[in-house]
């Protein structure tokens, strides 16, 4: 077990897997967590980076900064996807482990794992294909953190640990429709939907100004508002979504990923055996199609969905055989209607 008065750094604390970690913690009585935001301390500094271990010196770390996105960011951002996240992360293992760090946890993804793996996908089907095409640069930074991880432990005994989290949602999340993930995406398309259906011009206004789209807020004509959402498939008719919805996806709560990272942290160290990474996941996964009418039903929206079946779907199926981490002792606890019914609320409220 890590002591309360233990001083953890955690990268990344204002994004929504930190900023749950950053919540889990400190509801387990935790009061010794540092943070720095950002241009206080630019992670892709190495000298800033060494310097800020060098001077906290932090006992355990949290490596959950990293550059996101959904399909149309990764595909579209390539190289800063693959040169940030590398930068990011092999700055913060190098000093943690420089600066004698008793544990690092890193957070990676499941696109790290072959495009057509064997479903549910094992820890050990890691570099046995080839990858999304459309993430592949995100994803080869995400292997090269895990093999950091390992190599670490091996060279210098490092107890450097990695999770593999399934696809996440939940509060804090990212609803930019050019960047989001599909679930953030999908309640923000049909809010904005539901919105122009019911001519409520106030309260597309309200949601423009706080989350405006390539620089159009509620402060935009009506034709200019209706030109960029129209862009991004939403109308006061229908949703346009990409693909078929025939991908299969599997969900967690950001506060169950959160809960399982402090129960990594507290119960997990780097084991001599490879593949050491382990991965969280719900355990069940719903088609695309599925997932888009929970949300129509929560949202609230009566509007049609279209699919563009010209955009790509990515990834068949992705469904973490998480029998690992339940062998310890961990199981998820919020169902996704649940989860889903909650981050509405909240995305309504920070509006």
């Amino acid at each position: 077990m890590i002591d309360k008065n233990a001083k953890i750094y955690i990268a990344g604390h204002a994004g929504m897997v930190g900023s749950a970690i950053y919540r889990n913690l400190q509801g387990k009585g935790y009061a010794n967590i540092i943070t720095r935001d950002y241009p206080e301390l630019d992670l892709i500094n190495q000298a800033e980076v060494e310097a800020f271990f060098a001077g906290e010196k932090p006992e355990y770390v949290v490596l959950a900064a990293a550059k996101v996105g959904g399909i149309v960011a990764n595909n579209t951002y390539r190289a800063q996807f693959i040169y940030e996240n590398l930068m990011i992360q092999n700055n913060i293992i190098h000093a943690s482990y420089k600066n004698g760090v008793k544990k690092l946890l890193f957070l990676g993804s499941s696109c790290i794992y072959p495009r057509l793996a064997p479903q549910p996908i094992k820890e050990e089907y890691l570099l046995t294909g080839e990858l999304e095409p459309t993430n592949e640069p995100y994803a080869i930074a995400k292997i090269a953190g895990i093999k950091m991880c390992e190599a670490y432990h091996s060279q210098y005994g490092s107890n450097f640990i990695s999770v593999m989290p399934t696809n996440l949602y939940g509060k804090n999340d990212n609803y930019d429709l050019e960047k989001s993930h599909v679930l953030p995406a999908l309640i923000r398309k049909m809010y904005l939907a539901k919105c122009l259906m019911a001519d409520d011009w106030v309260a597309i206004c309200k949601d423009l100004n706080k989350r405006p789209v390539e620089g159009v807020s509620g402060g935009n004509s009506d034709s200019e508002i209706l030109s960029i959402l129209s862009k991004y498939g939403i109308s006061g008719k229908n949703v346009t979504l990409w693909g078929t919805g025939a991908p299969l996806r599997e969900f967690l709560n950001v506060e169950d990923m959160a809960d399982a990272c402090v129960f990594m942290l507290q119960n997990y160290n780097a084991p001599d055996t490879f593949p050491a990474h382990v991965n969280i996941g719900f355990g069940e996964d719903l088609s695309i199609k599925e997932l888009a009418e929970i949300v129509k039903n929560i949202v609230g929206y009566d509007g049609e969905i279209i699919w563009d079946r010209t955009k790509p779907d990515g990834t068949p199926r992705k469904l973490m055989d998480s029998s690992k981490l339940y062998s310890l002792g961990w199981k998820p606890q919020i169902s996704l209607p649940e989860g889903i019914s909650d981050v509405f609320k909240n995305y309504l409220e920070y509006k």
